[in-house]
């Protein structure tokens, strides 16, 4: 059975056809590109052929063959442009009509000067834009013969008693309403066709968008060889869920930046589309939009409920932990904990607030996440007082960093963004499941107690096991739990000095000296300053049924073990030398059984290789979980 294609579909892209969907033939395939995956086809509509570019999110369906030399396609959303003065058809979206057909018909490549002379002439008596013969062109309305009973084979004319191949295509190309009886129209009058965020690419000479302001940047200044400047961001989402990033430096920034509000809806065209620096861009699109100088902004009277307000792609906590460092993520969570908000000095001399609270979620799991700066002040200071008053609120994070410091947690950055008890279906699921048992559910924190590699689920051992099974000599480091008694804390050089200036959004923690002019200097940092921080480095003995071995604890399971930071005990021992104080603190914790965390890998010190053991989370028995816990095990053990 004979395929014909659409006749004169490439003069009639060329000639400004976006909706007539042609059946066209690949003759080519080429992939181009250093950095950037691209697909260039040549494209066949049996007399004429034109390169034409796939869209980057069609690139899986060359890979997979779903498209390759001579299969027979549907173009259904394209747009011709003009690139280095040569027109090139971008396909945005296409169906496989045959994945494997002979070349059809005798083509040749369709000139710059054939595509003007075979552009069809305007009716003059109309005064509208010229359309394409149907009987010209072979296109018909009725529905497409059943795919089954095609074959190869047969696909070249075979004489007039066959039965022609014909898809079902929507009318030719017909101009907007406002433009229709009005005569013929300058290229650049009309206004640019909105289309989908997730089809904008760089080939499009015209293009606009409708999209609502999710998130705005602020505004930042910087300082490099070309001079001073200043730059800001804002993000957009559309009805299709497509996601672009949208930037403006300097006198775009004075035409915008008021003019950009979070919530509202807005029509966007006339800028440059440019590969997304993702350093700074985490959204899922390989293009941001830089605005210019020509750029239209046009805000939209009459609210658009077909776009959502705001989209979120959420994580369990339970995929947290396998997730790399850095990553950008959404996560939800019922907030269990808030800590208070505390000071830290960063590199730059400069003052930022910190807050840590706790989320859980139903995979049984919890995390940490760190608010930093107006964060602390602004939505922790209302989720302390509500987790205060016994009221647990839903904490939905869009954009928050995760974090592999002794465990996986999140962290703000500039563009997280935080909702208290948002209005979504899986607030809703997480508050349902909270109030019904979750939250008398005991769950373990995947931060400072579950890194890359290691297991999920808590794996309990024994002190002897530890020597028994030698963990900690393979590559990796191994992670336990161990139920133990502290037997012994050295008190001499408990804590140490260190660096209190933040180096990103960590502490540098590098260990100070005092300088010539008793000003605390780092080497790291290069910098003093008057008042150092004091950190935990404890040298602790635990033990249970088995044996006993020694541990080291750093600062936050120093102040989980102690119940104090190391300054107040520094200061109580050396300072106000209060020893009957010291000496009552540490004796508080000693024979008090622990559930331990351990980090066991094998270091090399000098030429001699030991075995370090870390405490990464300190939490007193909770002899009620902990009952639980062995009823568990008990459990599992019967049913072997």
């Amino acid at each position: 059975m004979p395929v014909n294609l659409t006749a004169n579909a490439i003069s009639a892209i060329n000639g400004g056809d976006v909706n007539s969907k042609p059946l066209v033939q690949v003759l080519d395939i080429k992939l181009i590109g250093s950095t950037q995956e691209r697909y260039r086809l040549l494209l066949s509509d049996s007399v004429a052929t034109q390169h034409a570019m796939l869209a980057t999110q069609l690139n899986d369906r060359v890979k997979t063959g779903g498209v390759r030399k001579g299969s027979v396609i549907q173009l259904i959303d394209y747009i011709c442009s003009t690139v280095q003065n040569r027109k090139i058809i971008v396909v945005l979206n296409m169906e496989t009509i045959i994945p494997d057909c002979d070349v059809i018909g005798n083509p040749k490549m369709l000139s710059e000067a054939d595509s003007v002379t075979q552009k069809p002439a305007p009716d003059m008596h109309s005064r509208r834009p010229p359309s394409i013969n149907n009987n010209n062109v072979g296109l018909q309305t009725s529905a497409v013969t059943s795919f089954s009973q095609v074959k190869t084979s047969g696909l070249q004319n075979q004489g007039s008693n066959t039965q022609s191949f014909r898809p079902t295509v929507q009318p030719p190309y017909q101009p907007p309403p406002n433009y229709k009886h009005h005569g013929a129209i300058m290229r650049n009058e009309a206004p640019a066709r909105i289309i989908p965020i997730a089809a904008l690419n760089p080939y499009q000479g015209r293009w606009a968008i409708k999209a609502r302001v999710t998130a705005k940047g602020d505004l930042r200044r910087y300082n490099n060889a070309r001079g001073d400047g200043k730059v800001f961001s804002f993000d957009l989402l559309d009805s299709d869920g497509g996601e672009i990033r949208a930037t403006c430096f300097n006198a775009v920034v004075d035409r915008f930046y008021d003019t950009i509000e979070v919530g509202k809806v807005y029509v966007i065209s006339k800028g440059s589309l440019k590969p997304a620096q993702k350093n700074f861009n985490h959204l899922k699109n390989e293009w941001e939009i830089f605005l210019e100088t020509a750029s239209s902004v046009d805000l939209c009277p009459d609210e658009d409920a077909s776009i959502p307000r705001q989209q979120f792609s959420f994580r369990p906590i339970s995929e947290i932990q396998n997730t790399e460092s850095n990553s950008i993520l959404d996560v939800i969570g019922v907030v269990v904990t808030v800590n208070p908000s505390v000071p830290i000095l960063r590199k730059n001399g400069m003052e930022t607030q910190r807050r840590i609270l706790n989320l859980k979620d139903q995979s049984g799991l919890s995390v940490e996440l760190t608010l930093w700066g107006e964060f602390c002040n602004r939505e922790g200071q209302q989720l302390q007082e509500m987790v205060e008053t016994g009221n647990f609120p839903i904490l939905a994070i869009k954009a928050g960093k995760v974090n592999d410091f002794t465990g996986k947690s999140v962290s703000t950055i500039s563009a997280t963004q935080l909702f208290i008890n948002p209005d979504c279906s899986e607030a809703n699921s997480l508050r349902d499941w909270f109030e019904h048992g979750g939250k008398d559910i005991a769950s373990h924190s995947i931060s400072r107690e579950v890194m890359p590699g290691g297991s999920k689920n808590e794996t309990r051992k024994t002190m002897a096991q530890i020597k028994d099974e030698g963990l900690g000599r393979s590559d990796k480091p191994d992670w336990i739990t161990v139920k133990a008694t502290i037997s012994f804390i050295k008190t001499d050089n408990f804590c140490y000095t260190a660096c209190p200036l933040m180096i990103g959004d960590r502490q540098c923690n590098k260990k100070v000296t005092k300088s010539g002019n008793s000003r605390w200097l780092c080497d790291r940092c290069t910098q003093e300053f008057e008042e150092c921080d004091y950190r935990y480095l404890l040298q602790v003995q635990v033990q249970d049924h088995t044996g006993l071995t020694w541990v080291t604890a750093f600062q936050e399971t120093g102040e989980e073990i102690l119940g104090c930071s190391a300054k107040d005990l520094y200061l109580l021992k050396y300072e106000t030398e209060n020893d009957v104080k010291f000496t009552e603190i540490i004796r508080n914790c000693l024979f008090t059984e622990f559930l331990l965390r351990l980090k066991i890998k094998e270091e090399i010190y000098g030429d001699e290789q030991r075995v370090k053991i870390t405490v990464v989370k300190a939490e007193k028995v909770n002899y009620s979980e902990e009952s639980r816990f062995l009823f568990d095990m008990i459990a599992k053990f019967q049913l072997r």
